[in-house]
C-alpha cells in the first residue's frame, strides 16, 4: 500500500524567504514587475511536488484580517515593517498560479497559517498519514511527533532538512517537542514582538527549560534563582505566561479535514502557462512542461519603446499579443545565397544600403575556437539573405573577401546582436569591420540596464515575435548535440535569416526612443570601447606556468602542515575539516572553547568565517583554521585551475569583457574571471606573480587611478573640505583622521588613518555605526561617534547624500556625472529593508557608474592614441580602477606618459583624477 504522504506549505513565510532570497539580484521581468516572490515560491513549490513525491498537498495563508493573538495582545507583530508592496502585488499572482496548479488553499478567519497547519496536521496523522510543514519558522517544533515533520526548505546552497523528534530535541536541547513553547515563551521573539522575559535569550532559555522542565514549573521555583535574573522572572510572570500563550499554536482550529481535496492531481496547463508567460518565466515552462510559453501579455507601457503616443496607465493594461509572431505565421521573405552570382548581386544591394544587419554562425560560442558557418544580413523588414562557407578555412576566407567591401567600408553601419563577437569571428577570417556600429544588445543594456538582453527574449517583449530556438537546429546541451556544421546550409538558412531581421527591426525601435543622454553614452563610450575590448581579449596574458606550479606545491605543503596543527590542537585527527558540521561539533562540543558558539537556523554550529574571526584571540585554533581555507581556496579556484584555462594556439590565458552585466556600468570579467585575482592577502598576491609580458623585450606596466570614488564624491558633493584635500595632494585619509578626530595633520597615528579609510569608503557604500564598528574593532557608540564627526566635518557630503535620496523617491532613479541611469523602482517602498537597499543603492550607484564611465573613456583614448601613433604596445587586462598593459621596453617611457595623460584627462571633474603607475616584470610587481 502506498504511503499516504501530505505537505503543508507556510505561504508568506516561504513568499518572504523567496523575495528577500533575491533582494540584491531582484528578477524584474520586461514590464518592470518584480517576479522575485514569484519564481521563488513556484521554484519552491515545485522541488515538493517533483522531489518529494507528496500524495497530498496544500498551500495555507494566514487569513487577511486581525487575529485571535491581536485580540489578545494588541502588540502582537505590531512592529513588523510595513509588507514591501512588490510581495503584496505578488500574492494574488502566487494564488492564482497555486490555484492553476489544482492545489488547494486554505485559511481560516480570525487564524494564523500556523494555527491552520497544526490542526490539520493532528487530523492528518490520526488518518494515517506522514505530514509535512514546509517552512523555516522554529515555532513549528512543538507541533513535530513520530509521523509530522517540518520541512525546512533549501537556501543559500544548503539542502533542505527535515527535523523530526531526534532533531528538535537536540537543537532546542529539550525532552519533548512541546517544551519549544516554553522556551518561546522565556525568550520572547522579536519578529512577532513576543516579550518574553526581559534579559532571557535563547542560551538561558534552553538553560532554565533544560532544569525546570516547564515555565510554571519555573515560576513555583523562582526563589532558587539569582539576582537580577530572579527578579525578572517573578516580576514578569505574567508577561512570561502570555508570552507562551501568543507562541502556543492552536491545534482545534474549526476546520475540516477532508483528505481527497487535497489529492495531487495533474495542473491546469493552460492556465500554468498562461501565467508563466505573463510572469515572463520561460526557462520555468520548459522545465515544467517542456514547451515554450504561448503568449507574452504585457502592457501598451511595456512597449513603449516602439510606441508612437503614450504609454497606456496600469489601471488600463491589457494584452498586446494574443500569441506570438512566428516563422510560420509572418510573412518574410528569406533566401539562401549559395553561388557565387548570387552573392554578387547580394553584394551589389549590400553597398547601396546606409544601414545593415549581419550575423554570423559558427561552430562555437567561444571566440577563440569558433569556425564560421556562414553570415547573415538584414537591411528591410521581413527581408534577409544567408550566406554558407565551406568547412575548408581558406575556401571560407575566398567567400569572406567577397564582402571585404561591405565589411569594411567606413559609410555603412553595421548592425548586430553582440557585435563584439562577431567583429572578433570576422577578424579570426582576417576581415576588419569598419564603419559605424549599432549593437542592439547593449543599447537595450542602457534603456533598460536591469533587465536580460538575449535577444530571443526582446524579440518575444518588443515585437511579439517568436524566434526559432537553437535546439530546434542542433538539440539540447549533452553528447548528442550537433554542431551547426553538421547541418545542410538549406537547415541553417531560414535561422540565420530570422536572426539577421529581428536584430535589424529591434536596431529600429530602439534607435528611435533612445534618448540624448543614452545616446551620448552609446555613441561615444561604449560603442567605441566594442572595438577596445575585442583587441584586449584577443591580445590575452602571458601566464607563467612553472611558477604556479611551485607556488601548488607550497601551498600544498603549507596546507598539510596547517591541518596537522588543526588535528594535533583539537586531539581529533578522524574528521572532515571541510565539513562544517564536524568542525563544529569539534570546536565547540569536544575541546568546549570558552565562547558563545553561535548557531545557524538549522541548529547546526556557525563556522562561517566572520563566526570564526571573532574568536581567533579565544583560541589559536580559529586563526589556523581561517588560513587553511584561506590557502585551499587559493590553491583550488586559481593556483590549479588558471593553467587548465590557457588557450593552445595563442599558449595564453584569455577573458571576456562583459558590459552589459552590472548596472552600475562596471565591465565584468568572465572565462576566467581575471578581475577577482586576489590581492588583500600576502598569499593571494603571489598568484600575480604568475602574470608575466610575453617576451624578454617587454615589461608590464600597470596604471591605477587613486581613490577615484573619494574623489568622486568630493566633486559631486562640491565639498571644499575634501576638494582642498585632493587639490593639495595631501593623503586624504590622514586628513580625515585629522579631523575626525581633532588633532593636528603630523599627530594622526596609523591607527587613526585606519579607521579613517575606513569611514571614508565606508560612507561610499552606506555604512551604518554597526558595520563600522565590526569593520574597525571599537563598539557601535564609539562608531557612530566617529561617522557624527564625519559628517560634522564633511557637511556637504552629508548633504549631497540626503539629497541624492530626495531626487532618487522623485524620479525614482538616479544618474551617473555622464548621465548613465540607475533605475531604483525601491525607493519609495513602505518596507525599510527594501527602501534601505535602494537608498543604499541611490548614494552608491552614481559614484561607481561615474568611475567606471571615466575609465572607459580612458581606455578609448588611450587605444585610439596607442594605434595612432603606430605603438607596439598592448592594453591587455582591466581591474575595475586599473589598467595592465603589455609594454615593448623601448616604449616604457612613451607609454607611462600616455596612460598618464589619457587617465587622467579623461573627464574635467573639480577635483585633479591621479595615476599611480608601476612598471616590473611580473603583475605583483607592477601593481
Amino acid at each position: 500500500m502506498t504511503e499516504k504522504k501530505i505537505f503543508f506549505l507556510d505561504a508568506y513565510a516561504l513568499i518572504f524567504r523567496a523575495y528577500y532570497a533575491f533582494i540584491k539580484n531582484p528578477r524584474i521581468n520586461s514590464k518592470g514587475f518584480n517576479t522575485s516572490a514569484v519564481l521563488g515560491f513556484t521554484n519552491s513549490m515545485l522541488d515538493i511536488i517533483n522531489n518529494q513525491k507528496p500524495t497530498h498537498l496544500a498551500v495555507v495563508f494566514d487569513y487577511p484580517a486581525q487575529t485571535f493573538r491581536q485580540k489578545e495582545y494588541a502588540a502582537y507583530k505590531a512592529n513588523r515593517s510595513e509588507t514591501p508592496e512588490d510581495i503584496k502585488s505578488s500574492v494574488p499572482i502566487i494564488m492564482d498560479l497555486i490555484k492553476a496548479f489544482n492545489i488547494p488553499i486554505l485559511m481560516k478567519e480570525g487564524f494564523e497559517a500556523d494555527d491552520v497547519i497544526g490542526t490539520l496536521s493532528v487530523m492528518a496523522e490520526k488518518a494515517g498519514f506522514v505530514t509535512y510543514m514546509m517552512t523555516p519558522d522554529k515555532d513549528f517544533g512543538q507541533l513535530v511527533t513520530d509521523k509530522v515533520f517540518m520541512f525546512k526548505p533549501a537556501r543559500m546552497g544548503k539542502p533542505h532538512e527535515v527535523l523530526g523528534v531526534k532533531e528538535i530535541c537536540e537543537n532546542f536541547e529539550i525532552e519533548h517537542p512541546k517544551q519549544v513553547i516554553d522556551i518561546l515563551g522565556l525568550w520572547g521573539d522579536a519578529v512577532d514582538n513576543i516579550p518574553g522575559i526581559p534579559g532571557i535569550g535563547e542560551k538561558t532559555a534552553k538553560k532554565l527549560i533544560k532544569q525546570y522542565g516547564s515555565m510554571e514549573n519555573l515560576f513555583a521555583h523562582s526563589h532558587e534563582l539569582k539576582g537580577k535574573q530572579k527578579e525578572n522572572v517573578i516580576e514578569f510572570e505574567e508577561q512570561g505566561l502570555l508570552s507562551k500563550k501568543l507562541a502556543t499554536i492552536i491545534l482545534d482550529v474549526p476546520v475540516e479535514f477532508n483528505e481527497e481535496d487535497l489529492v495531487l492531481t495533474k495542473p491546469n496547463k493552460e492556465k500554468v502557462l498562461e501565467i508563466f508567460g505573463d510572469m515572463e518565466f520561460r526557462t520555468l515552462a520548459r522545465r515544467v512542461f517542456g514547451e515554450d510559453i504561448p503568449k507574452a501579455q504585457a502592457s501598451s507601457g511595456q512597449l513603449d519603446l516602439f510606441a508612437t503616443g503614450p504609454a497606456v496607465p496600469e489601471s488600463e493594461e491589457k494584452e498586446v499579443f494574443s500569441e506570438f509572431k512566428t516563422l510560420e505565421n509572418t510573412e518574410h521573405n528569406y533566401q539562401l545565397i549559395d553561388t557565387k552570382e548570387k552573392r554578387s548581386k547580394l553584394l551589389t544591394n549590400l553597398l547601396k544600403q546606409k544601414s545593415v544587419c549581419f550575423d554570423t554562425e559558427t561552430t562555437s560560442v567561444n571566440v577563440r575556437i569558433a569556425e564560421i558557418v556562414g553570415f547573415s544580413f538584414s537591411y528591410k523588414k521581413g527581408e534577409a539573405f544567408y550566406v554558407p562557407t565551406p568547412e575548408n578555412k581558406e575556401e571560407a576566407k575566398e567567400i569572406l573577401e567577397e564582402f571585404r567591401a561591405f565589411f569594411e567600408n567606413e559609410n555603412i553601419e553595421k548592425i548586430a546582436h553582440n557585435l563584439k563577437y562577431d567583429l572578433a569571428i570576422l577578424k579570426n577570417y582576417g576581415v576588419q569591420l569598419k564603419g559605424k556600429f549599432f549593437d542592439t544588445m547593449i543599447s537595450h543594456y542602457l534603456i533598460k540596464p536591469d533587465m536580460r538582453h538575449n535577444m530571443d527574449l526582446l524579440a518575444e517583449t518588443y515585437l511579439g515575435y517568436k524566434p526559432v530556438s537553437i535546439t530546434e537546429l542542433i538539440g539540447k546541451k549533452g553528447k548528442n548535440q550537433k554542431s551547426m556544421r553538421d547541418l545542410k546550409p538549406e537547415e541553417v538558412s531560414d535561422y540565420a535569416c530570422e536572426d539577421a531581421d529581428i536584430t535589424f527591426q529591434l536596431k529600429q525601435g530602439f534607435e528611435e526612443k533612445i534618448e540624448p543622454s543614452v545616446a551620448k553614452l552609446l555613441d561615444e563610450i561604449e560603442t567605441p570601447l566594442i572595438s577596445v575590448l575585442e583587441k584586449m581579449e584577443r591580445e590575452g596574458i602571458n601566464l607563467d606556468i612553472k611558477t604556479l606550479a611551485k607556488f601548488s606545491i607550497e601551498l600544498g605543503e603549507d596546507l598539510v602542515k596547517l591541518r596537522d596543527k588543526i588535528f594535533e590542537l583539537s586531539g581529533e585527527s578522524d574528521f572532515n575539516l571541510d565539513s562544517p558540521k564536524q568542525l563544529g561539533e569539534i570546536l565547540f562540543e569536544k575541546m568546549d572553547i570558552d565562547v558563545k558558539p553561535k548557531k545557524t537556523k538549522t541548529g547546526q554550529y556557525s563556522t562561517s568565517e566572520d563566526t570564526l574571526s571573532k574568536m581567533t584571540d579565544k583560541h589559536e585554533i580559529f586563526g589556523i583554521i581561517l588560513n587553511y581555507r584561506s590557502l585551499n581556496k587559493l590553491k583550488s579556484t586559481y593556483v590549479d585551475a588558471l593553467p587548465l584555462l590557457i588557450n593552445d594556439k595563442t599558449k595564453r590565458i584569455h577573458t571576456s569583457y562583459m558590459q552589459t552585466v552590472a548596472a552600475t556600468g562596471r565591465l565584468s570579467s568572465v572565462n576566467p574571471n581575471l578581475q577577482n585575482i586576489p590581492i588583500r592577502t600576502e598569499k593571494g598576491r603571489e598568484i600575480r606573480k604568475a602574470f608575466v609580458p610575453r617576451d624578454e623585450n617587454h615589461t608590464l606596466l600597470a596604471a591605477d587611478y587613486s581613490q577615484i570614488e573619494l574623489r568622486i564624491i568630493a566633486a559631486m558633493s562640491k565639498d571644499e573640505g575634501m576638494i582642498e584635500a585632493f587639490k593639495n595632494g595631501t593623503d586624504i585619509h590622514s586628513v580625515t583622521a585629522s579631523k575626525v578626530f581633532e588633532v593636528e595633520l603630523e599627530d594622526v597615528t596609523r591607527d587613526m588613518r585606519s579607521q579613517a579609510k575606513s569611514v571614508n569608503f565606508g560612507i561610499i557604500y552606506g555604512i551604518s555605526a554597526f558595520g563600522l564598528s565590526r569593520n574597525i574593532g571599537v563598539s557601535r557608540k564609539e562608531a557612530k561617534t566617529i561617522i557624527d564627526n564625519y559628517f560634522a566635518q564633511y557637511s556637504k557630503v552629508k548633504a549631497y547624500m540626503e539629497e541624492t535620496k530626495e531626487f532618487a523617491k522623485e524620479h525614482e532613479y538616479v544618474e551617473t556625472i555622464l548621465g548613465r541611469r540607475r533605475n531604483l523602482k525601491d525607493i519609495n517602498s513602505k518596507n525599510a529593508i527594501v527602501r534601505g537597499h535602494a537608498e543604499r543603492n541611490a548614494i552608491n550607484a552614481p559614484i561607481q557608474g561615474s568611475a567606471a564611465d571615466i575609465i572607459k573613456i580612458a581606455m578609448i583614448n588611450i587605444q585610439n592614441e596607442i594605434e595612432k601613433r603606430g605603438l607596439q604596445s598592448k592594453m591587455i587586462l582591466q581591474v575595475h580602477d586599473e589598467l595592465v598593459f603589455d609594454v615593448l621596453k623601448t616604449e616604457v617611457d612613451e607609454m607611462k606618459a600616455l596612460v598618464k595623460d589619457k587617465m587622467e584627462n579623461a573627464i574635467e571633474i573639480s577635483v585633479p583624477l591621479t595615476v599611480e603607475m608601476e612598471i616590473g616584470d611580473n603583475w605583483l610587481q607592477a601593481h
